[in-house]
């Protein structure tokens, strides 16, 4: 059997579903395999960006592995902002690139790059086949390595040469991760380092919704009675109306929940990863905390340890459910949690279309409104993701996709296909500024050719408005942040979708409405904001 079928075989064997390339000279063997498979459908994609940010959100929003190929050279340079984005957002991804032949990689050769070296930093494993017998033991470790926590990206590269060898080997069984646990003694332990502390703060991470923790934190929370804030991406963990619920935190300015958070004597810090908000700047009066994560903390000056608790957290939160967990209500002074509300655009209020101006906070307390428990927004990066993560509260975890480690604009488009994907029944809205939008404009046409149906939401204004807000404060001025946008309407016509333009939140609202009754198609909803 040709190593190309094999590989096919053992990706099947992991249960793959899509694996989103563009093909090249060095991987037609690979594709040509890949036709004869009856589970995974290969999806060609218009940039390899998009492919590696399709898996990205494929495997946050099902667990699974999201896979993305490309060829050698610009192929492989093109995954690579996909790959390190889904490293610092802890999201399992395999990606495969083809590669020179191995007699021409110790010199200077057309389109070799040593990928493996090049995406070293940017993954958890990086990996040449360089014997053909090695395939089902290196895409099985390779598979494993991108699941155990915490997940990323893993790359594998296979030259040409060894592609269309024949070899007698099969693939090798998937094993279930071990699970571990603190011991007992050490959870009670943290137990009892809660009752030594009157002023509890619980700080959820991403970690937590990615372990499907959320039922096992909801007893914990009731009966600790404590304040509870979100990451970025662990926003839905709470309802927007739980009495417990202080939000978000983590933002450059105007950060309300730091004033809650100086006032706590102990932070519960479950499932959160650095690379969302280092401790320096949300812990200045270096409280002391208990960690409770997958792996242990780094080390960090304002990080101080008192307890760590260091294995699944479903699992930890389960055996700590059991035990007698102290009540700590507290409520932090100043009315914080009814100043967030206000301060971040959360206060409830009827919402009258025909009186509210056009602004991205009213836009989000419409999509509110009529958006369903199952509906799944992707953020892109700008100055609209700051209002995202501050005003919009989904109505459960995982619904709210934002880039945050690498914060990478483009991620919205080509994600949204990914989310469609994982979850094909569920609705999906797609919020990006101008300049977000183009860099994977292409991707409709992908979107449109698969028959998938979503909300796109282009917030216009010609501008590149966080790049501007920080240059007007640091210098008085700005330059080089604004730039002419096409007719988007008339774009998304020439893709072959819907598109309509909303110049008052009246008009985006009955737009919203239509849209979302559309179930078979794409909708691109121009808003024009005032720049």
């Amino acid at each position: 059997m040709k190593v190309t079928d094999t590989l096919v075989q053992c990706l099947e064997n992991e249960g793959v579903e899509y694996i989103f390339a563009i093909p090249g000279k060095e991987t037609l063997d690979f594709v040509d395999s890949l036709s004869n498979s009856k589970q995974i459908q290969f999806v060609n994609v218009r940039h390899e960006q998009g492919a590696a940010f399709m898996a990205d959100v494929y495997g946050r929003l099902t667990n699974k592995v999201g896979v993305c190929l490309s060829t050698l050279g610009p192929g492989a340079t093109n995954l690579l902002t996909g790959i390190s984005s889904a490293k610092l957002d802890h999201s399992p991804v395999v990606a495969l690139t083809g590669q020179a032949a191995l007699g021409r990689q110790h010199k200077d050769s057309h389109q070799y790059m040593d990928i493996i070296k090049m995406v070293e930093p940017a993954t958890k494993w990086g990996v040449q086949i360089k014997d053909a017998q090695t395939l089902p033991e290196i895409i099985r470790k390779a598979f494993k390595i991108a699941q155990m926590e915490k997940p990323g990206p893993v790359v594998v590269e296979l030259p040409e040469d060894l592609a269309t060898q024949i070899v007698p080997i099969k693939p090798i069984l998937p094993t279930s991760i071990p699970v571990s646990i603190p011991i007992l003694e050490s959870i009670q332990a943290a137990n009892t380092l809660i009752k030594q502390y009157k002023k509890p703060f619980v700080i959820i991470g991403n970690g937590a919704v990615r372990q499907g923790a959320v039922d096992e934190l909801q007893p914990f929370i009731e009966r600790l009675q404590s304040p509870v804030t979100h990451s970025y991406m662990a926003k839905g963990v709470l309802s927007k109306d739980h009495p417990q619920n202080f939000f978000t935190f983590g933002f450059n300015e105007k950060d309300e929940v730091l004033a809650g958070l100086k006032e706590a004597d102990l932070l519960i810090v479950i499932g959160f990863d650095f690379v969302e908000r280092l401790p320096k700047e949300w812990n200045t009066e270096k409280t002391p905390i208990l960690h409770i994560d997958t792996l242990p903390a780094e080390v960090d000056e304002y990080y101080p340890i008192e307890v760590e608790l260091v294995g699944d957290i479903k699992q930890t939160l389960r055996v700590f459910n059991q035990l007698d967990i102290p009540s700590k209500p507290w409520i932090p002074s100043g009315n914080l949690q009814e100043q967030i509300k206000q301060s971040y655009h959360i206060e409830e209020k009827e919402i009258d279309s025909n009186l509210l101006p056009l602004t991205i906070e009213n836009i989000l307390h419409i999509i509110d409104k009529l958006s369903s428990e199952k509906t799944i927004v992707i953020s892109d990066v700008g100055a609209h993701k700051v209002s995202v993560a501050r005003t919009y509260q989904p109505k459960n975890p995982n619904r709210l996709i934002i880039s945050n480690g690498l914060a990478s604009m483009g991620i919205a488009l080509p994600g949204s296909i990914g989310a469609k994907l994982a979850c094909p029944n569920d609705p999906a809205i797609c919020i990006t500024g101008d300049g977000g939008a183009l860099m994977n404009f292409a991707e409709i046409e992908t979107a449109k050719r698969l028959g998938l149906s979503f909300i796109i939401i282009v917030l216009n204004d010609s501008t590149l408005k966080i790049e501007q807000e920080m240059m007007n404060k640091k210098f008085g001025k700005s330059y080089g942040v604004t730039f002419t946008n096409p007719d988007f309407v008339q774009l998304a016509k020439s893709f072959g979708i819907k598109g309509e333009q909303a110049n008052s939140l009246v008009e985006f609202e009955n737009i919203m409405k239509r849209a979302l009754q559309s179930l078979d198609e794409i909708v691109l909803i121009d808003v024009l904001l005032k720049s």
